[in-house]
């Protein structure tokens, strides 16, 4: 088994030295939301569903999942089947079913969250900021937004591989006197417009703020409002796609996680 903590284990350090720190918390869950876990399974998956190994702890009914295929095998004490898939996709999975989870169980960052945990983490992941259409009549440069949200949207960004050749984050204002910000993709790849308005609702959901206090817009380079964003805004650069090794398990695709039986 590995030594090195991973990005959970030091998240869940951070929380457990600042237990009073609701921005460590939301980081935590915001950690766990983007990492790949893996689901301890009663027998092998089938074609679209999997069977989760349930335990009953003190009258709840939890699965286990852990970010490491290493971990969940020292645990279980030999071969184990299990099925991998990201933090955000099993807490979706998991609220359907009314189950709880117990994280890295047997470890110095084991964490158990109940099946209300669990619920708010899905109900938290299910937030968008709206999608606008309307063109500004004033972009400026961002400004008052805490240091929290910029590293979020960062990290986040750079695991948006190919959905987008680069985001421009402004501040704008209407003739109406509206002030709010946008965060502006150029180039998007067809259809990948709910991926990122989800991406941008978690690192809003994460960093404390409303999901209102940020609109999403999509454009194409030509556009003439490109050069008023260039001008003024904060940059981010997606990296390009590698395209992944072909995976036919279930959960190896995020948008399409197997069903619990």
């Amino acid at each position: 088994m590995t030594s090195d903590p991973t990005p959970l284990d030091q998240a869940h350090a951070a929380m457990e030295a600042a237990p009073d720190d609701t921005q460590a918390r939301l980081a935590w869950f915001d950690r766990l939301a983007a990492t790949e876990m893996f689901l301890l399974l009663e027998d092998e998956a089938g074609a679209d569903s999997v069977k989760p190994k349930v335990f009953a702890v003190d009258g709840a009914d939890l699965v286990l999942a852990f970010d490491r295929e290493e971990r969940l095998s020292a645990f279980a004490g030999d071969v184990a089947p299990f099925v991998a898939l990201s933090g955000r996709a099993l807490a979706g999975m998991l609220t359907e079913a009314g189950l709880g989870m117990a994280v890295n169980l047997g470890t110095s960052a084991e964490t158990v969250l109940e099946v209300e945990a669990v619920a708010w983490l899905a109900g938290t992941l299910s937030h968008r900021p709206e999608t606008v259409e309307d063109r500004p009549d004033e972009i400026l440069a961002p400004n008052g937004l805490p240091d929290t949200l910029l590293t979020t949207l960062d990290a986040r960004l750079a695991a948006a591989e190919g959905r987008a050749r680069l985001a421009y984050l402004v501040a704008t204002k209407t003739d109406a006197g509206r002030r709010g910000h946008l965060l502006a993709f150029v180039d998007h790849l067809p259809g990948a417009e709910g991926g990122l308005a989800q991406l941008v609702g978690e690192a809003l959901s994460f960093s404390g703020l409303e999901a209102a206090s940020l609109d999403v817009g999509f454009f194409k380079s030509a556009d003439p409002i490109c050069a008023r964003l260039a001008k003024v805004g904060l940059r981010f650069d997606l990296p390009e796609l590698v395209a992944p090794p072909e995976r036919s398990a279930p959960g190896s695709d995020p948008d399409r996680p197997p069903r619990l039986r």
